[in-house]
């Protein structure tokens, strides 16, 4: 049986290309397609310890059995000139948002606010100057978008459920970003302070480490994937047979 593979951020530069058809064995397990490229790709067998993995948008463990057709994703832990609105995907989720145009975090704001609200909270990921020293020049951002508006609308539902606040905002630029332009948004409204500065920090944090968004940052002397953040116990390693790594930090 056929199912097609995806690779993004440095699993991408590993394989040379973002997707590809493979054909496997039937039964097929998630670990099959791990261990096809393994072979094909040595580099990935060093890090595999890191990486998860999804069929059809779902983070799956590599025992979870495959179909003919299933689209699986290869996940590197995620990080935490750009496309014109046009271009921007046609869907637009209930909660959460990813753009390519610059992210206008006052007309959310605007836009989030009620009359029984007693608080709003804001929170915006600003592209920095440098990074341990190193002088940067711009950012380029990928993720696998389907899934990463899945995850982030997730989110965006169990906040409003744990933390009792009364909406949310989650907005996700990808593309080339320049010094001090927003990469990401996240706005929560509620009657009082506490549970939307708790649900905001919440959101960010949790974001950062589950969706599948990922950072190549730009240098005066090269360039590279942002070392990402280790994935949550709940979401598995890429492999049974591997020692779990966290990613480097």
């Amino acid at each position: 049986m056929q199912v097609r593979v995806l690779f993004f951020g440095m699993l991408k530069d590993f394989a040379g290309h973002s997707s590809e058809t493979v054909t496997l064995s039937e039964p097929a397990r998630l670990s099959d397609v791990l261990r096809y490229c393994e072979e094909k790709m040595p580099r990935l067998k060093a890090m595999s310890g890191s990486i998860a993995m999804s069929i059809n948008q779902e983070y799956a463990r590599p025992e979870s059995e495959l179909k003919a057709g299933d689209e699986v994703a290869l996940l590197p832990p995620v990080s935490g000139g750009s496309q014109s609105a046009v271009d921007a995907p046609p869907r637009r989720a209930r909660y959460s948002d990813i753009v390519r145009e610059r992210v206008d975090t006052a007309s959310l704001l605007e836009a989030i606010k009620h009359p029984e609200d007693g608080a709003a909270v804001v929170f915006e990921g600003v592209v920095r100057n440098n990074t341990r020293g190193r002088r940067t020049l711009f950012l380029d951002y990928e993720a696998y978008e389907e899934m990463a508006l899945k995850q982030m609308d997730g989110l965006a539902e169990q906040a409003l459920s744990q933390f009792k606040v009364r909406d949310v905002r989650l907005v996700h630029r990808l593309g080339r970003l320049q010094i001090g332009e927003t990469s990401v948004a996240v706005i929560v409204a509620s009657a009082h302070r506490g549970p939307a500065f708790e649900a905001c920090r919440w959101l960010i944090d949790t974001l950062k480490k589950t969706v599948p968004i990922w950072k190549k940052e730009h240098f005066e002397d090269g360039a590279v994937w942002a070392d990402g953040e280790p994935f949550p116990d709940s979401i598995a390693p890429g492999g049974s047979s591997h020692t779990a790594r966290p990613a480097s930090k």
